[in-house]
Formats: structure tokens, sequence, C-alpha cells
């Protein structure tokens, strides 16, 4: 029995091992059109799994149907790029309760729906932390 215990114990850590690999963030080069240099930064603050975002769009479009929509000449004003700051005075919404148990690293940032997509903004400094499709 012991070795049998073994075996699952390596197995878990070869697991373990997998996942944490897999949830690492990815630094991918993205060619600038424009021949400028970047000017902000581009990958996500927050680091989600497949999982976590389907969870976060599912929790935030069902309550989307019960809060009454947004003004949508000030959000059609808000960046979709992931990295830029949401102008002052655009009304963002809490992270959801159930959303900040289940994925507990965006508990403190704000969400805003535009085009069916989901942005998560971090209160810091109110850029776009990550942008849910």
């Amino acid at each position: 029995m012991g070795g049998h215990q073994r075996i699952k114990a390596r197995l878990f850590v070869a697991a373990a091992a997998v996942t944490l690999t897999l949830c690492l963030p990815v630094d991918a080069q993205i060619p600038s059109t424009s021949g400028a240099a970047p000017s902000q930064q581009t990958a996500e603050t927050v680091n989600l799994t497949m999982e976590q975002r389907h969870i976060i769009k599912e929790i935030v479009v069902k309550d989307m149907k019960i809060e009454p929509p947004q003004e949508q000449s000030q959000v059609a004003k808000v960046p979709m790029t992931v990295g830029e700051v949401v102008p002052a005075g655009i009304p963002l919404k809490p992270m959801p309760v159930e959303v900040s148990s289940k994925v507990p690293q965006v508990k403190s940032h704000s969400i805003l729906v535009k085009d069916d997509k989901v942005l998560i903004i971090d209160p810091k400094d109110n850029r776009i932390a990550a942008l849910i499709q």
C-alpha cells in the first residue's frame, strides 16, 4: 500500500506542476502596426483561467438582465484595449459577490459591460485589467 500512495503523490505533484505551468502568464510580442513604440501595457494584469472567464461572463450577463442598462453614450467612450484607462465619470459596477467568491483575484475590481464584452477594471488606476469576450 505504501508504494501505491507514493505513486498517487507523484501523480498529484506532476499534475500540480503542469497546472501551474499552464496558468503562468505568457509574454507575447505583438507587432505594432503603426510603427510607433507601444505606449501602454497590453498584458492582462489579472491572470484568469478559461473557466474563471466563463464564470464571470455567466454571472455578469445574468445580473445585467436584472439591472437597468447603463447610459449608452457614456459607455461608448470606453476603450476596449487592456491597459487603457477608463475615462472619469463612467459608471462602473462593483464586482458581484458571486464572482468574488468564485474568482477571488478580481474581488477588488470593478466591471463594465460594453458590446457584450465584460471589462474588468483595476480600481487603483482605472485601467482595464482584463477583457472577457
